[in-house]
């Protein structure tokens, strides 16, 4: 389980010590996957979230590392997410619409939509936003950078194989 007050003490030193301004880091609980997640106030969110978010992703890699240094804690066990000014939330609604308009597409052409290719937190969120769907399954194909998630359509059963 992720120690949120370390966390949280570990952001706010390296926001300090990149001299970024923030006015918060408010601590609370991603609906989504029940992970803990900070979100940093701040007027200068561009350097925080870079170019698609690449800014972002560092400092969530780099502050997971910092958390589970020195401790028996596994890094894939200590799951939580930062956000800049609710950016993430943002790009998971235009993930969850996508991964929707590419359902009905799936569907109404009765093919495997392939999508392009993502970080492993955006193919959670499409694997997630889909998985209830009983004609439609998703998969992750490919590798390393290239991974990506295709949406399957499955054929209604018949049952009249008698």
């Amino acid at each position: 389980m992720a120690d949120t007050s370390k966390i949280k003490t570990i952001l706010e030193d390296i926001l300090r010590l990149m001299k970024v301004p923030f006015d918060s880091v408010e601590e609370s609980t991603n609906e989504g996957t029940g992970s803990p997640k900070f979100t940093i106030r701040t007027a200068e969110s561009s350097i925080l979230i870079g170019t698609k978010g690449a800014h972002l992703m560092a400092l969530n890699h780099v502050v997971k590392k910092m958390a589970t240094q020195g401790t028996e804690e596994d890094e894939a066990a200590t799951r939580f997410f930062i956000d800049v000014n609710n950016y993430q939330e943002k790009v998971e609604e235009e993930l969850k619409n996508k991964a929707k308009i590419m359902c009905e597409r799936a569907r109404s052409f009765k093919v495997d939509i392939e999508l392009d290719p993502m970080s492993s937190y955006e193919r959670m969120i499409i694997h997630a936003a889909l998985q209830n769907i009983p004609d439609i399954k998703t998969e992750s194909k490919g590798e390393g950078r290239n991974r990506r998630v295709v949406i399957k359509y499955l054929e209604p059963r018949s049952s009249d194989n008698i």
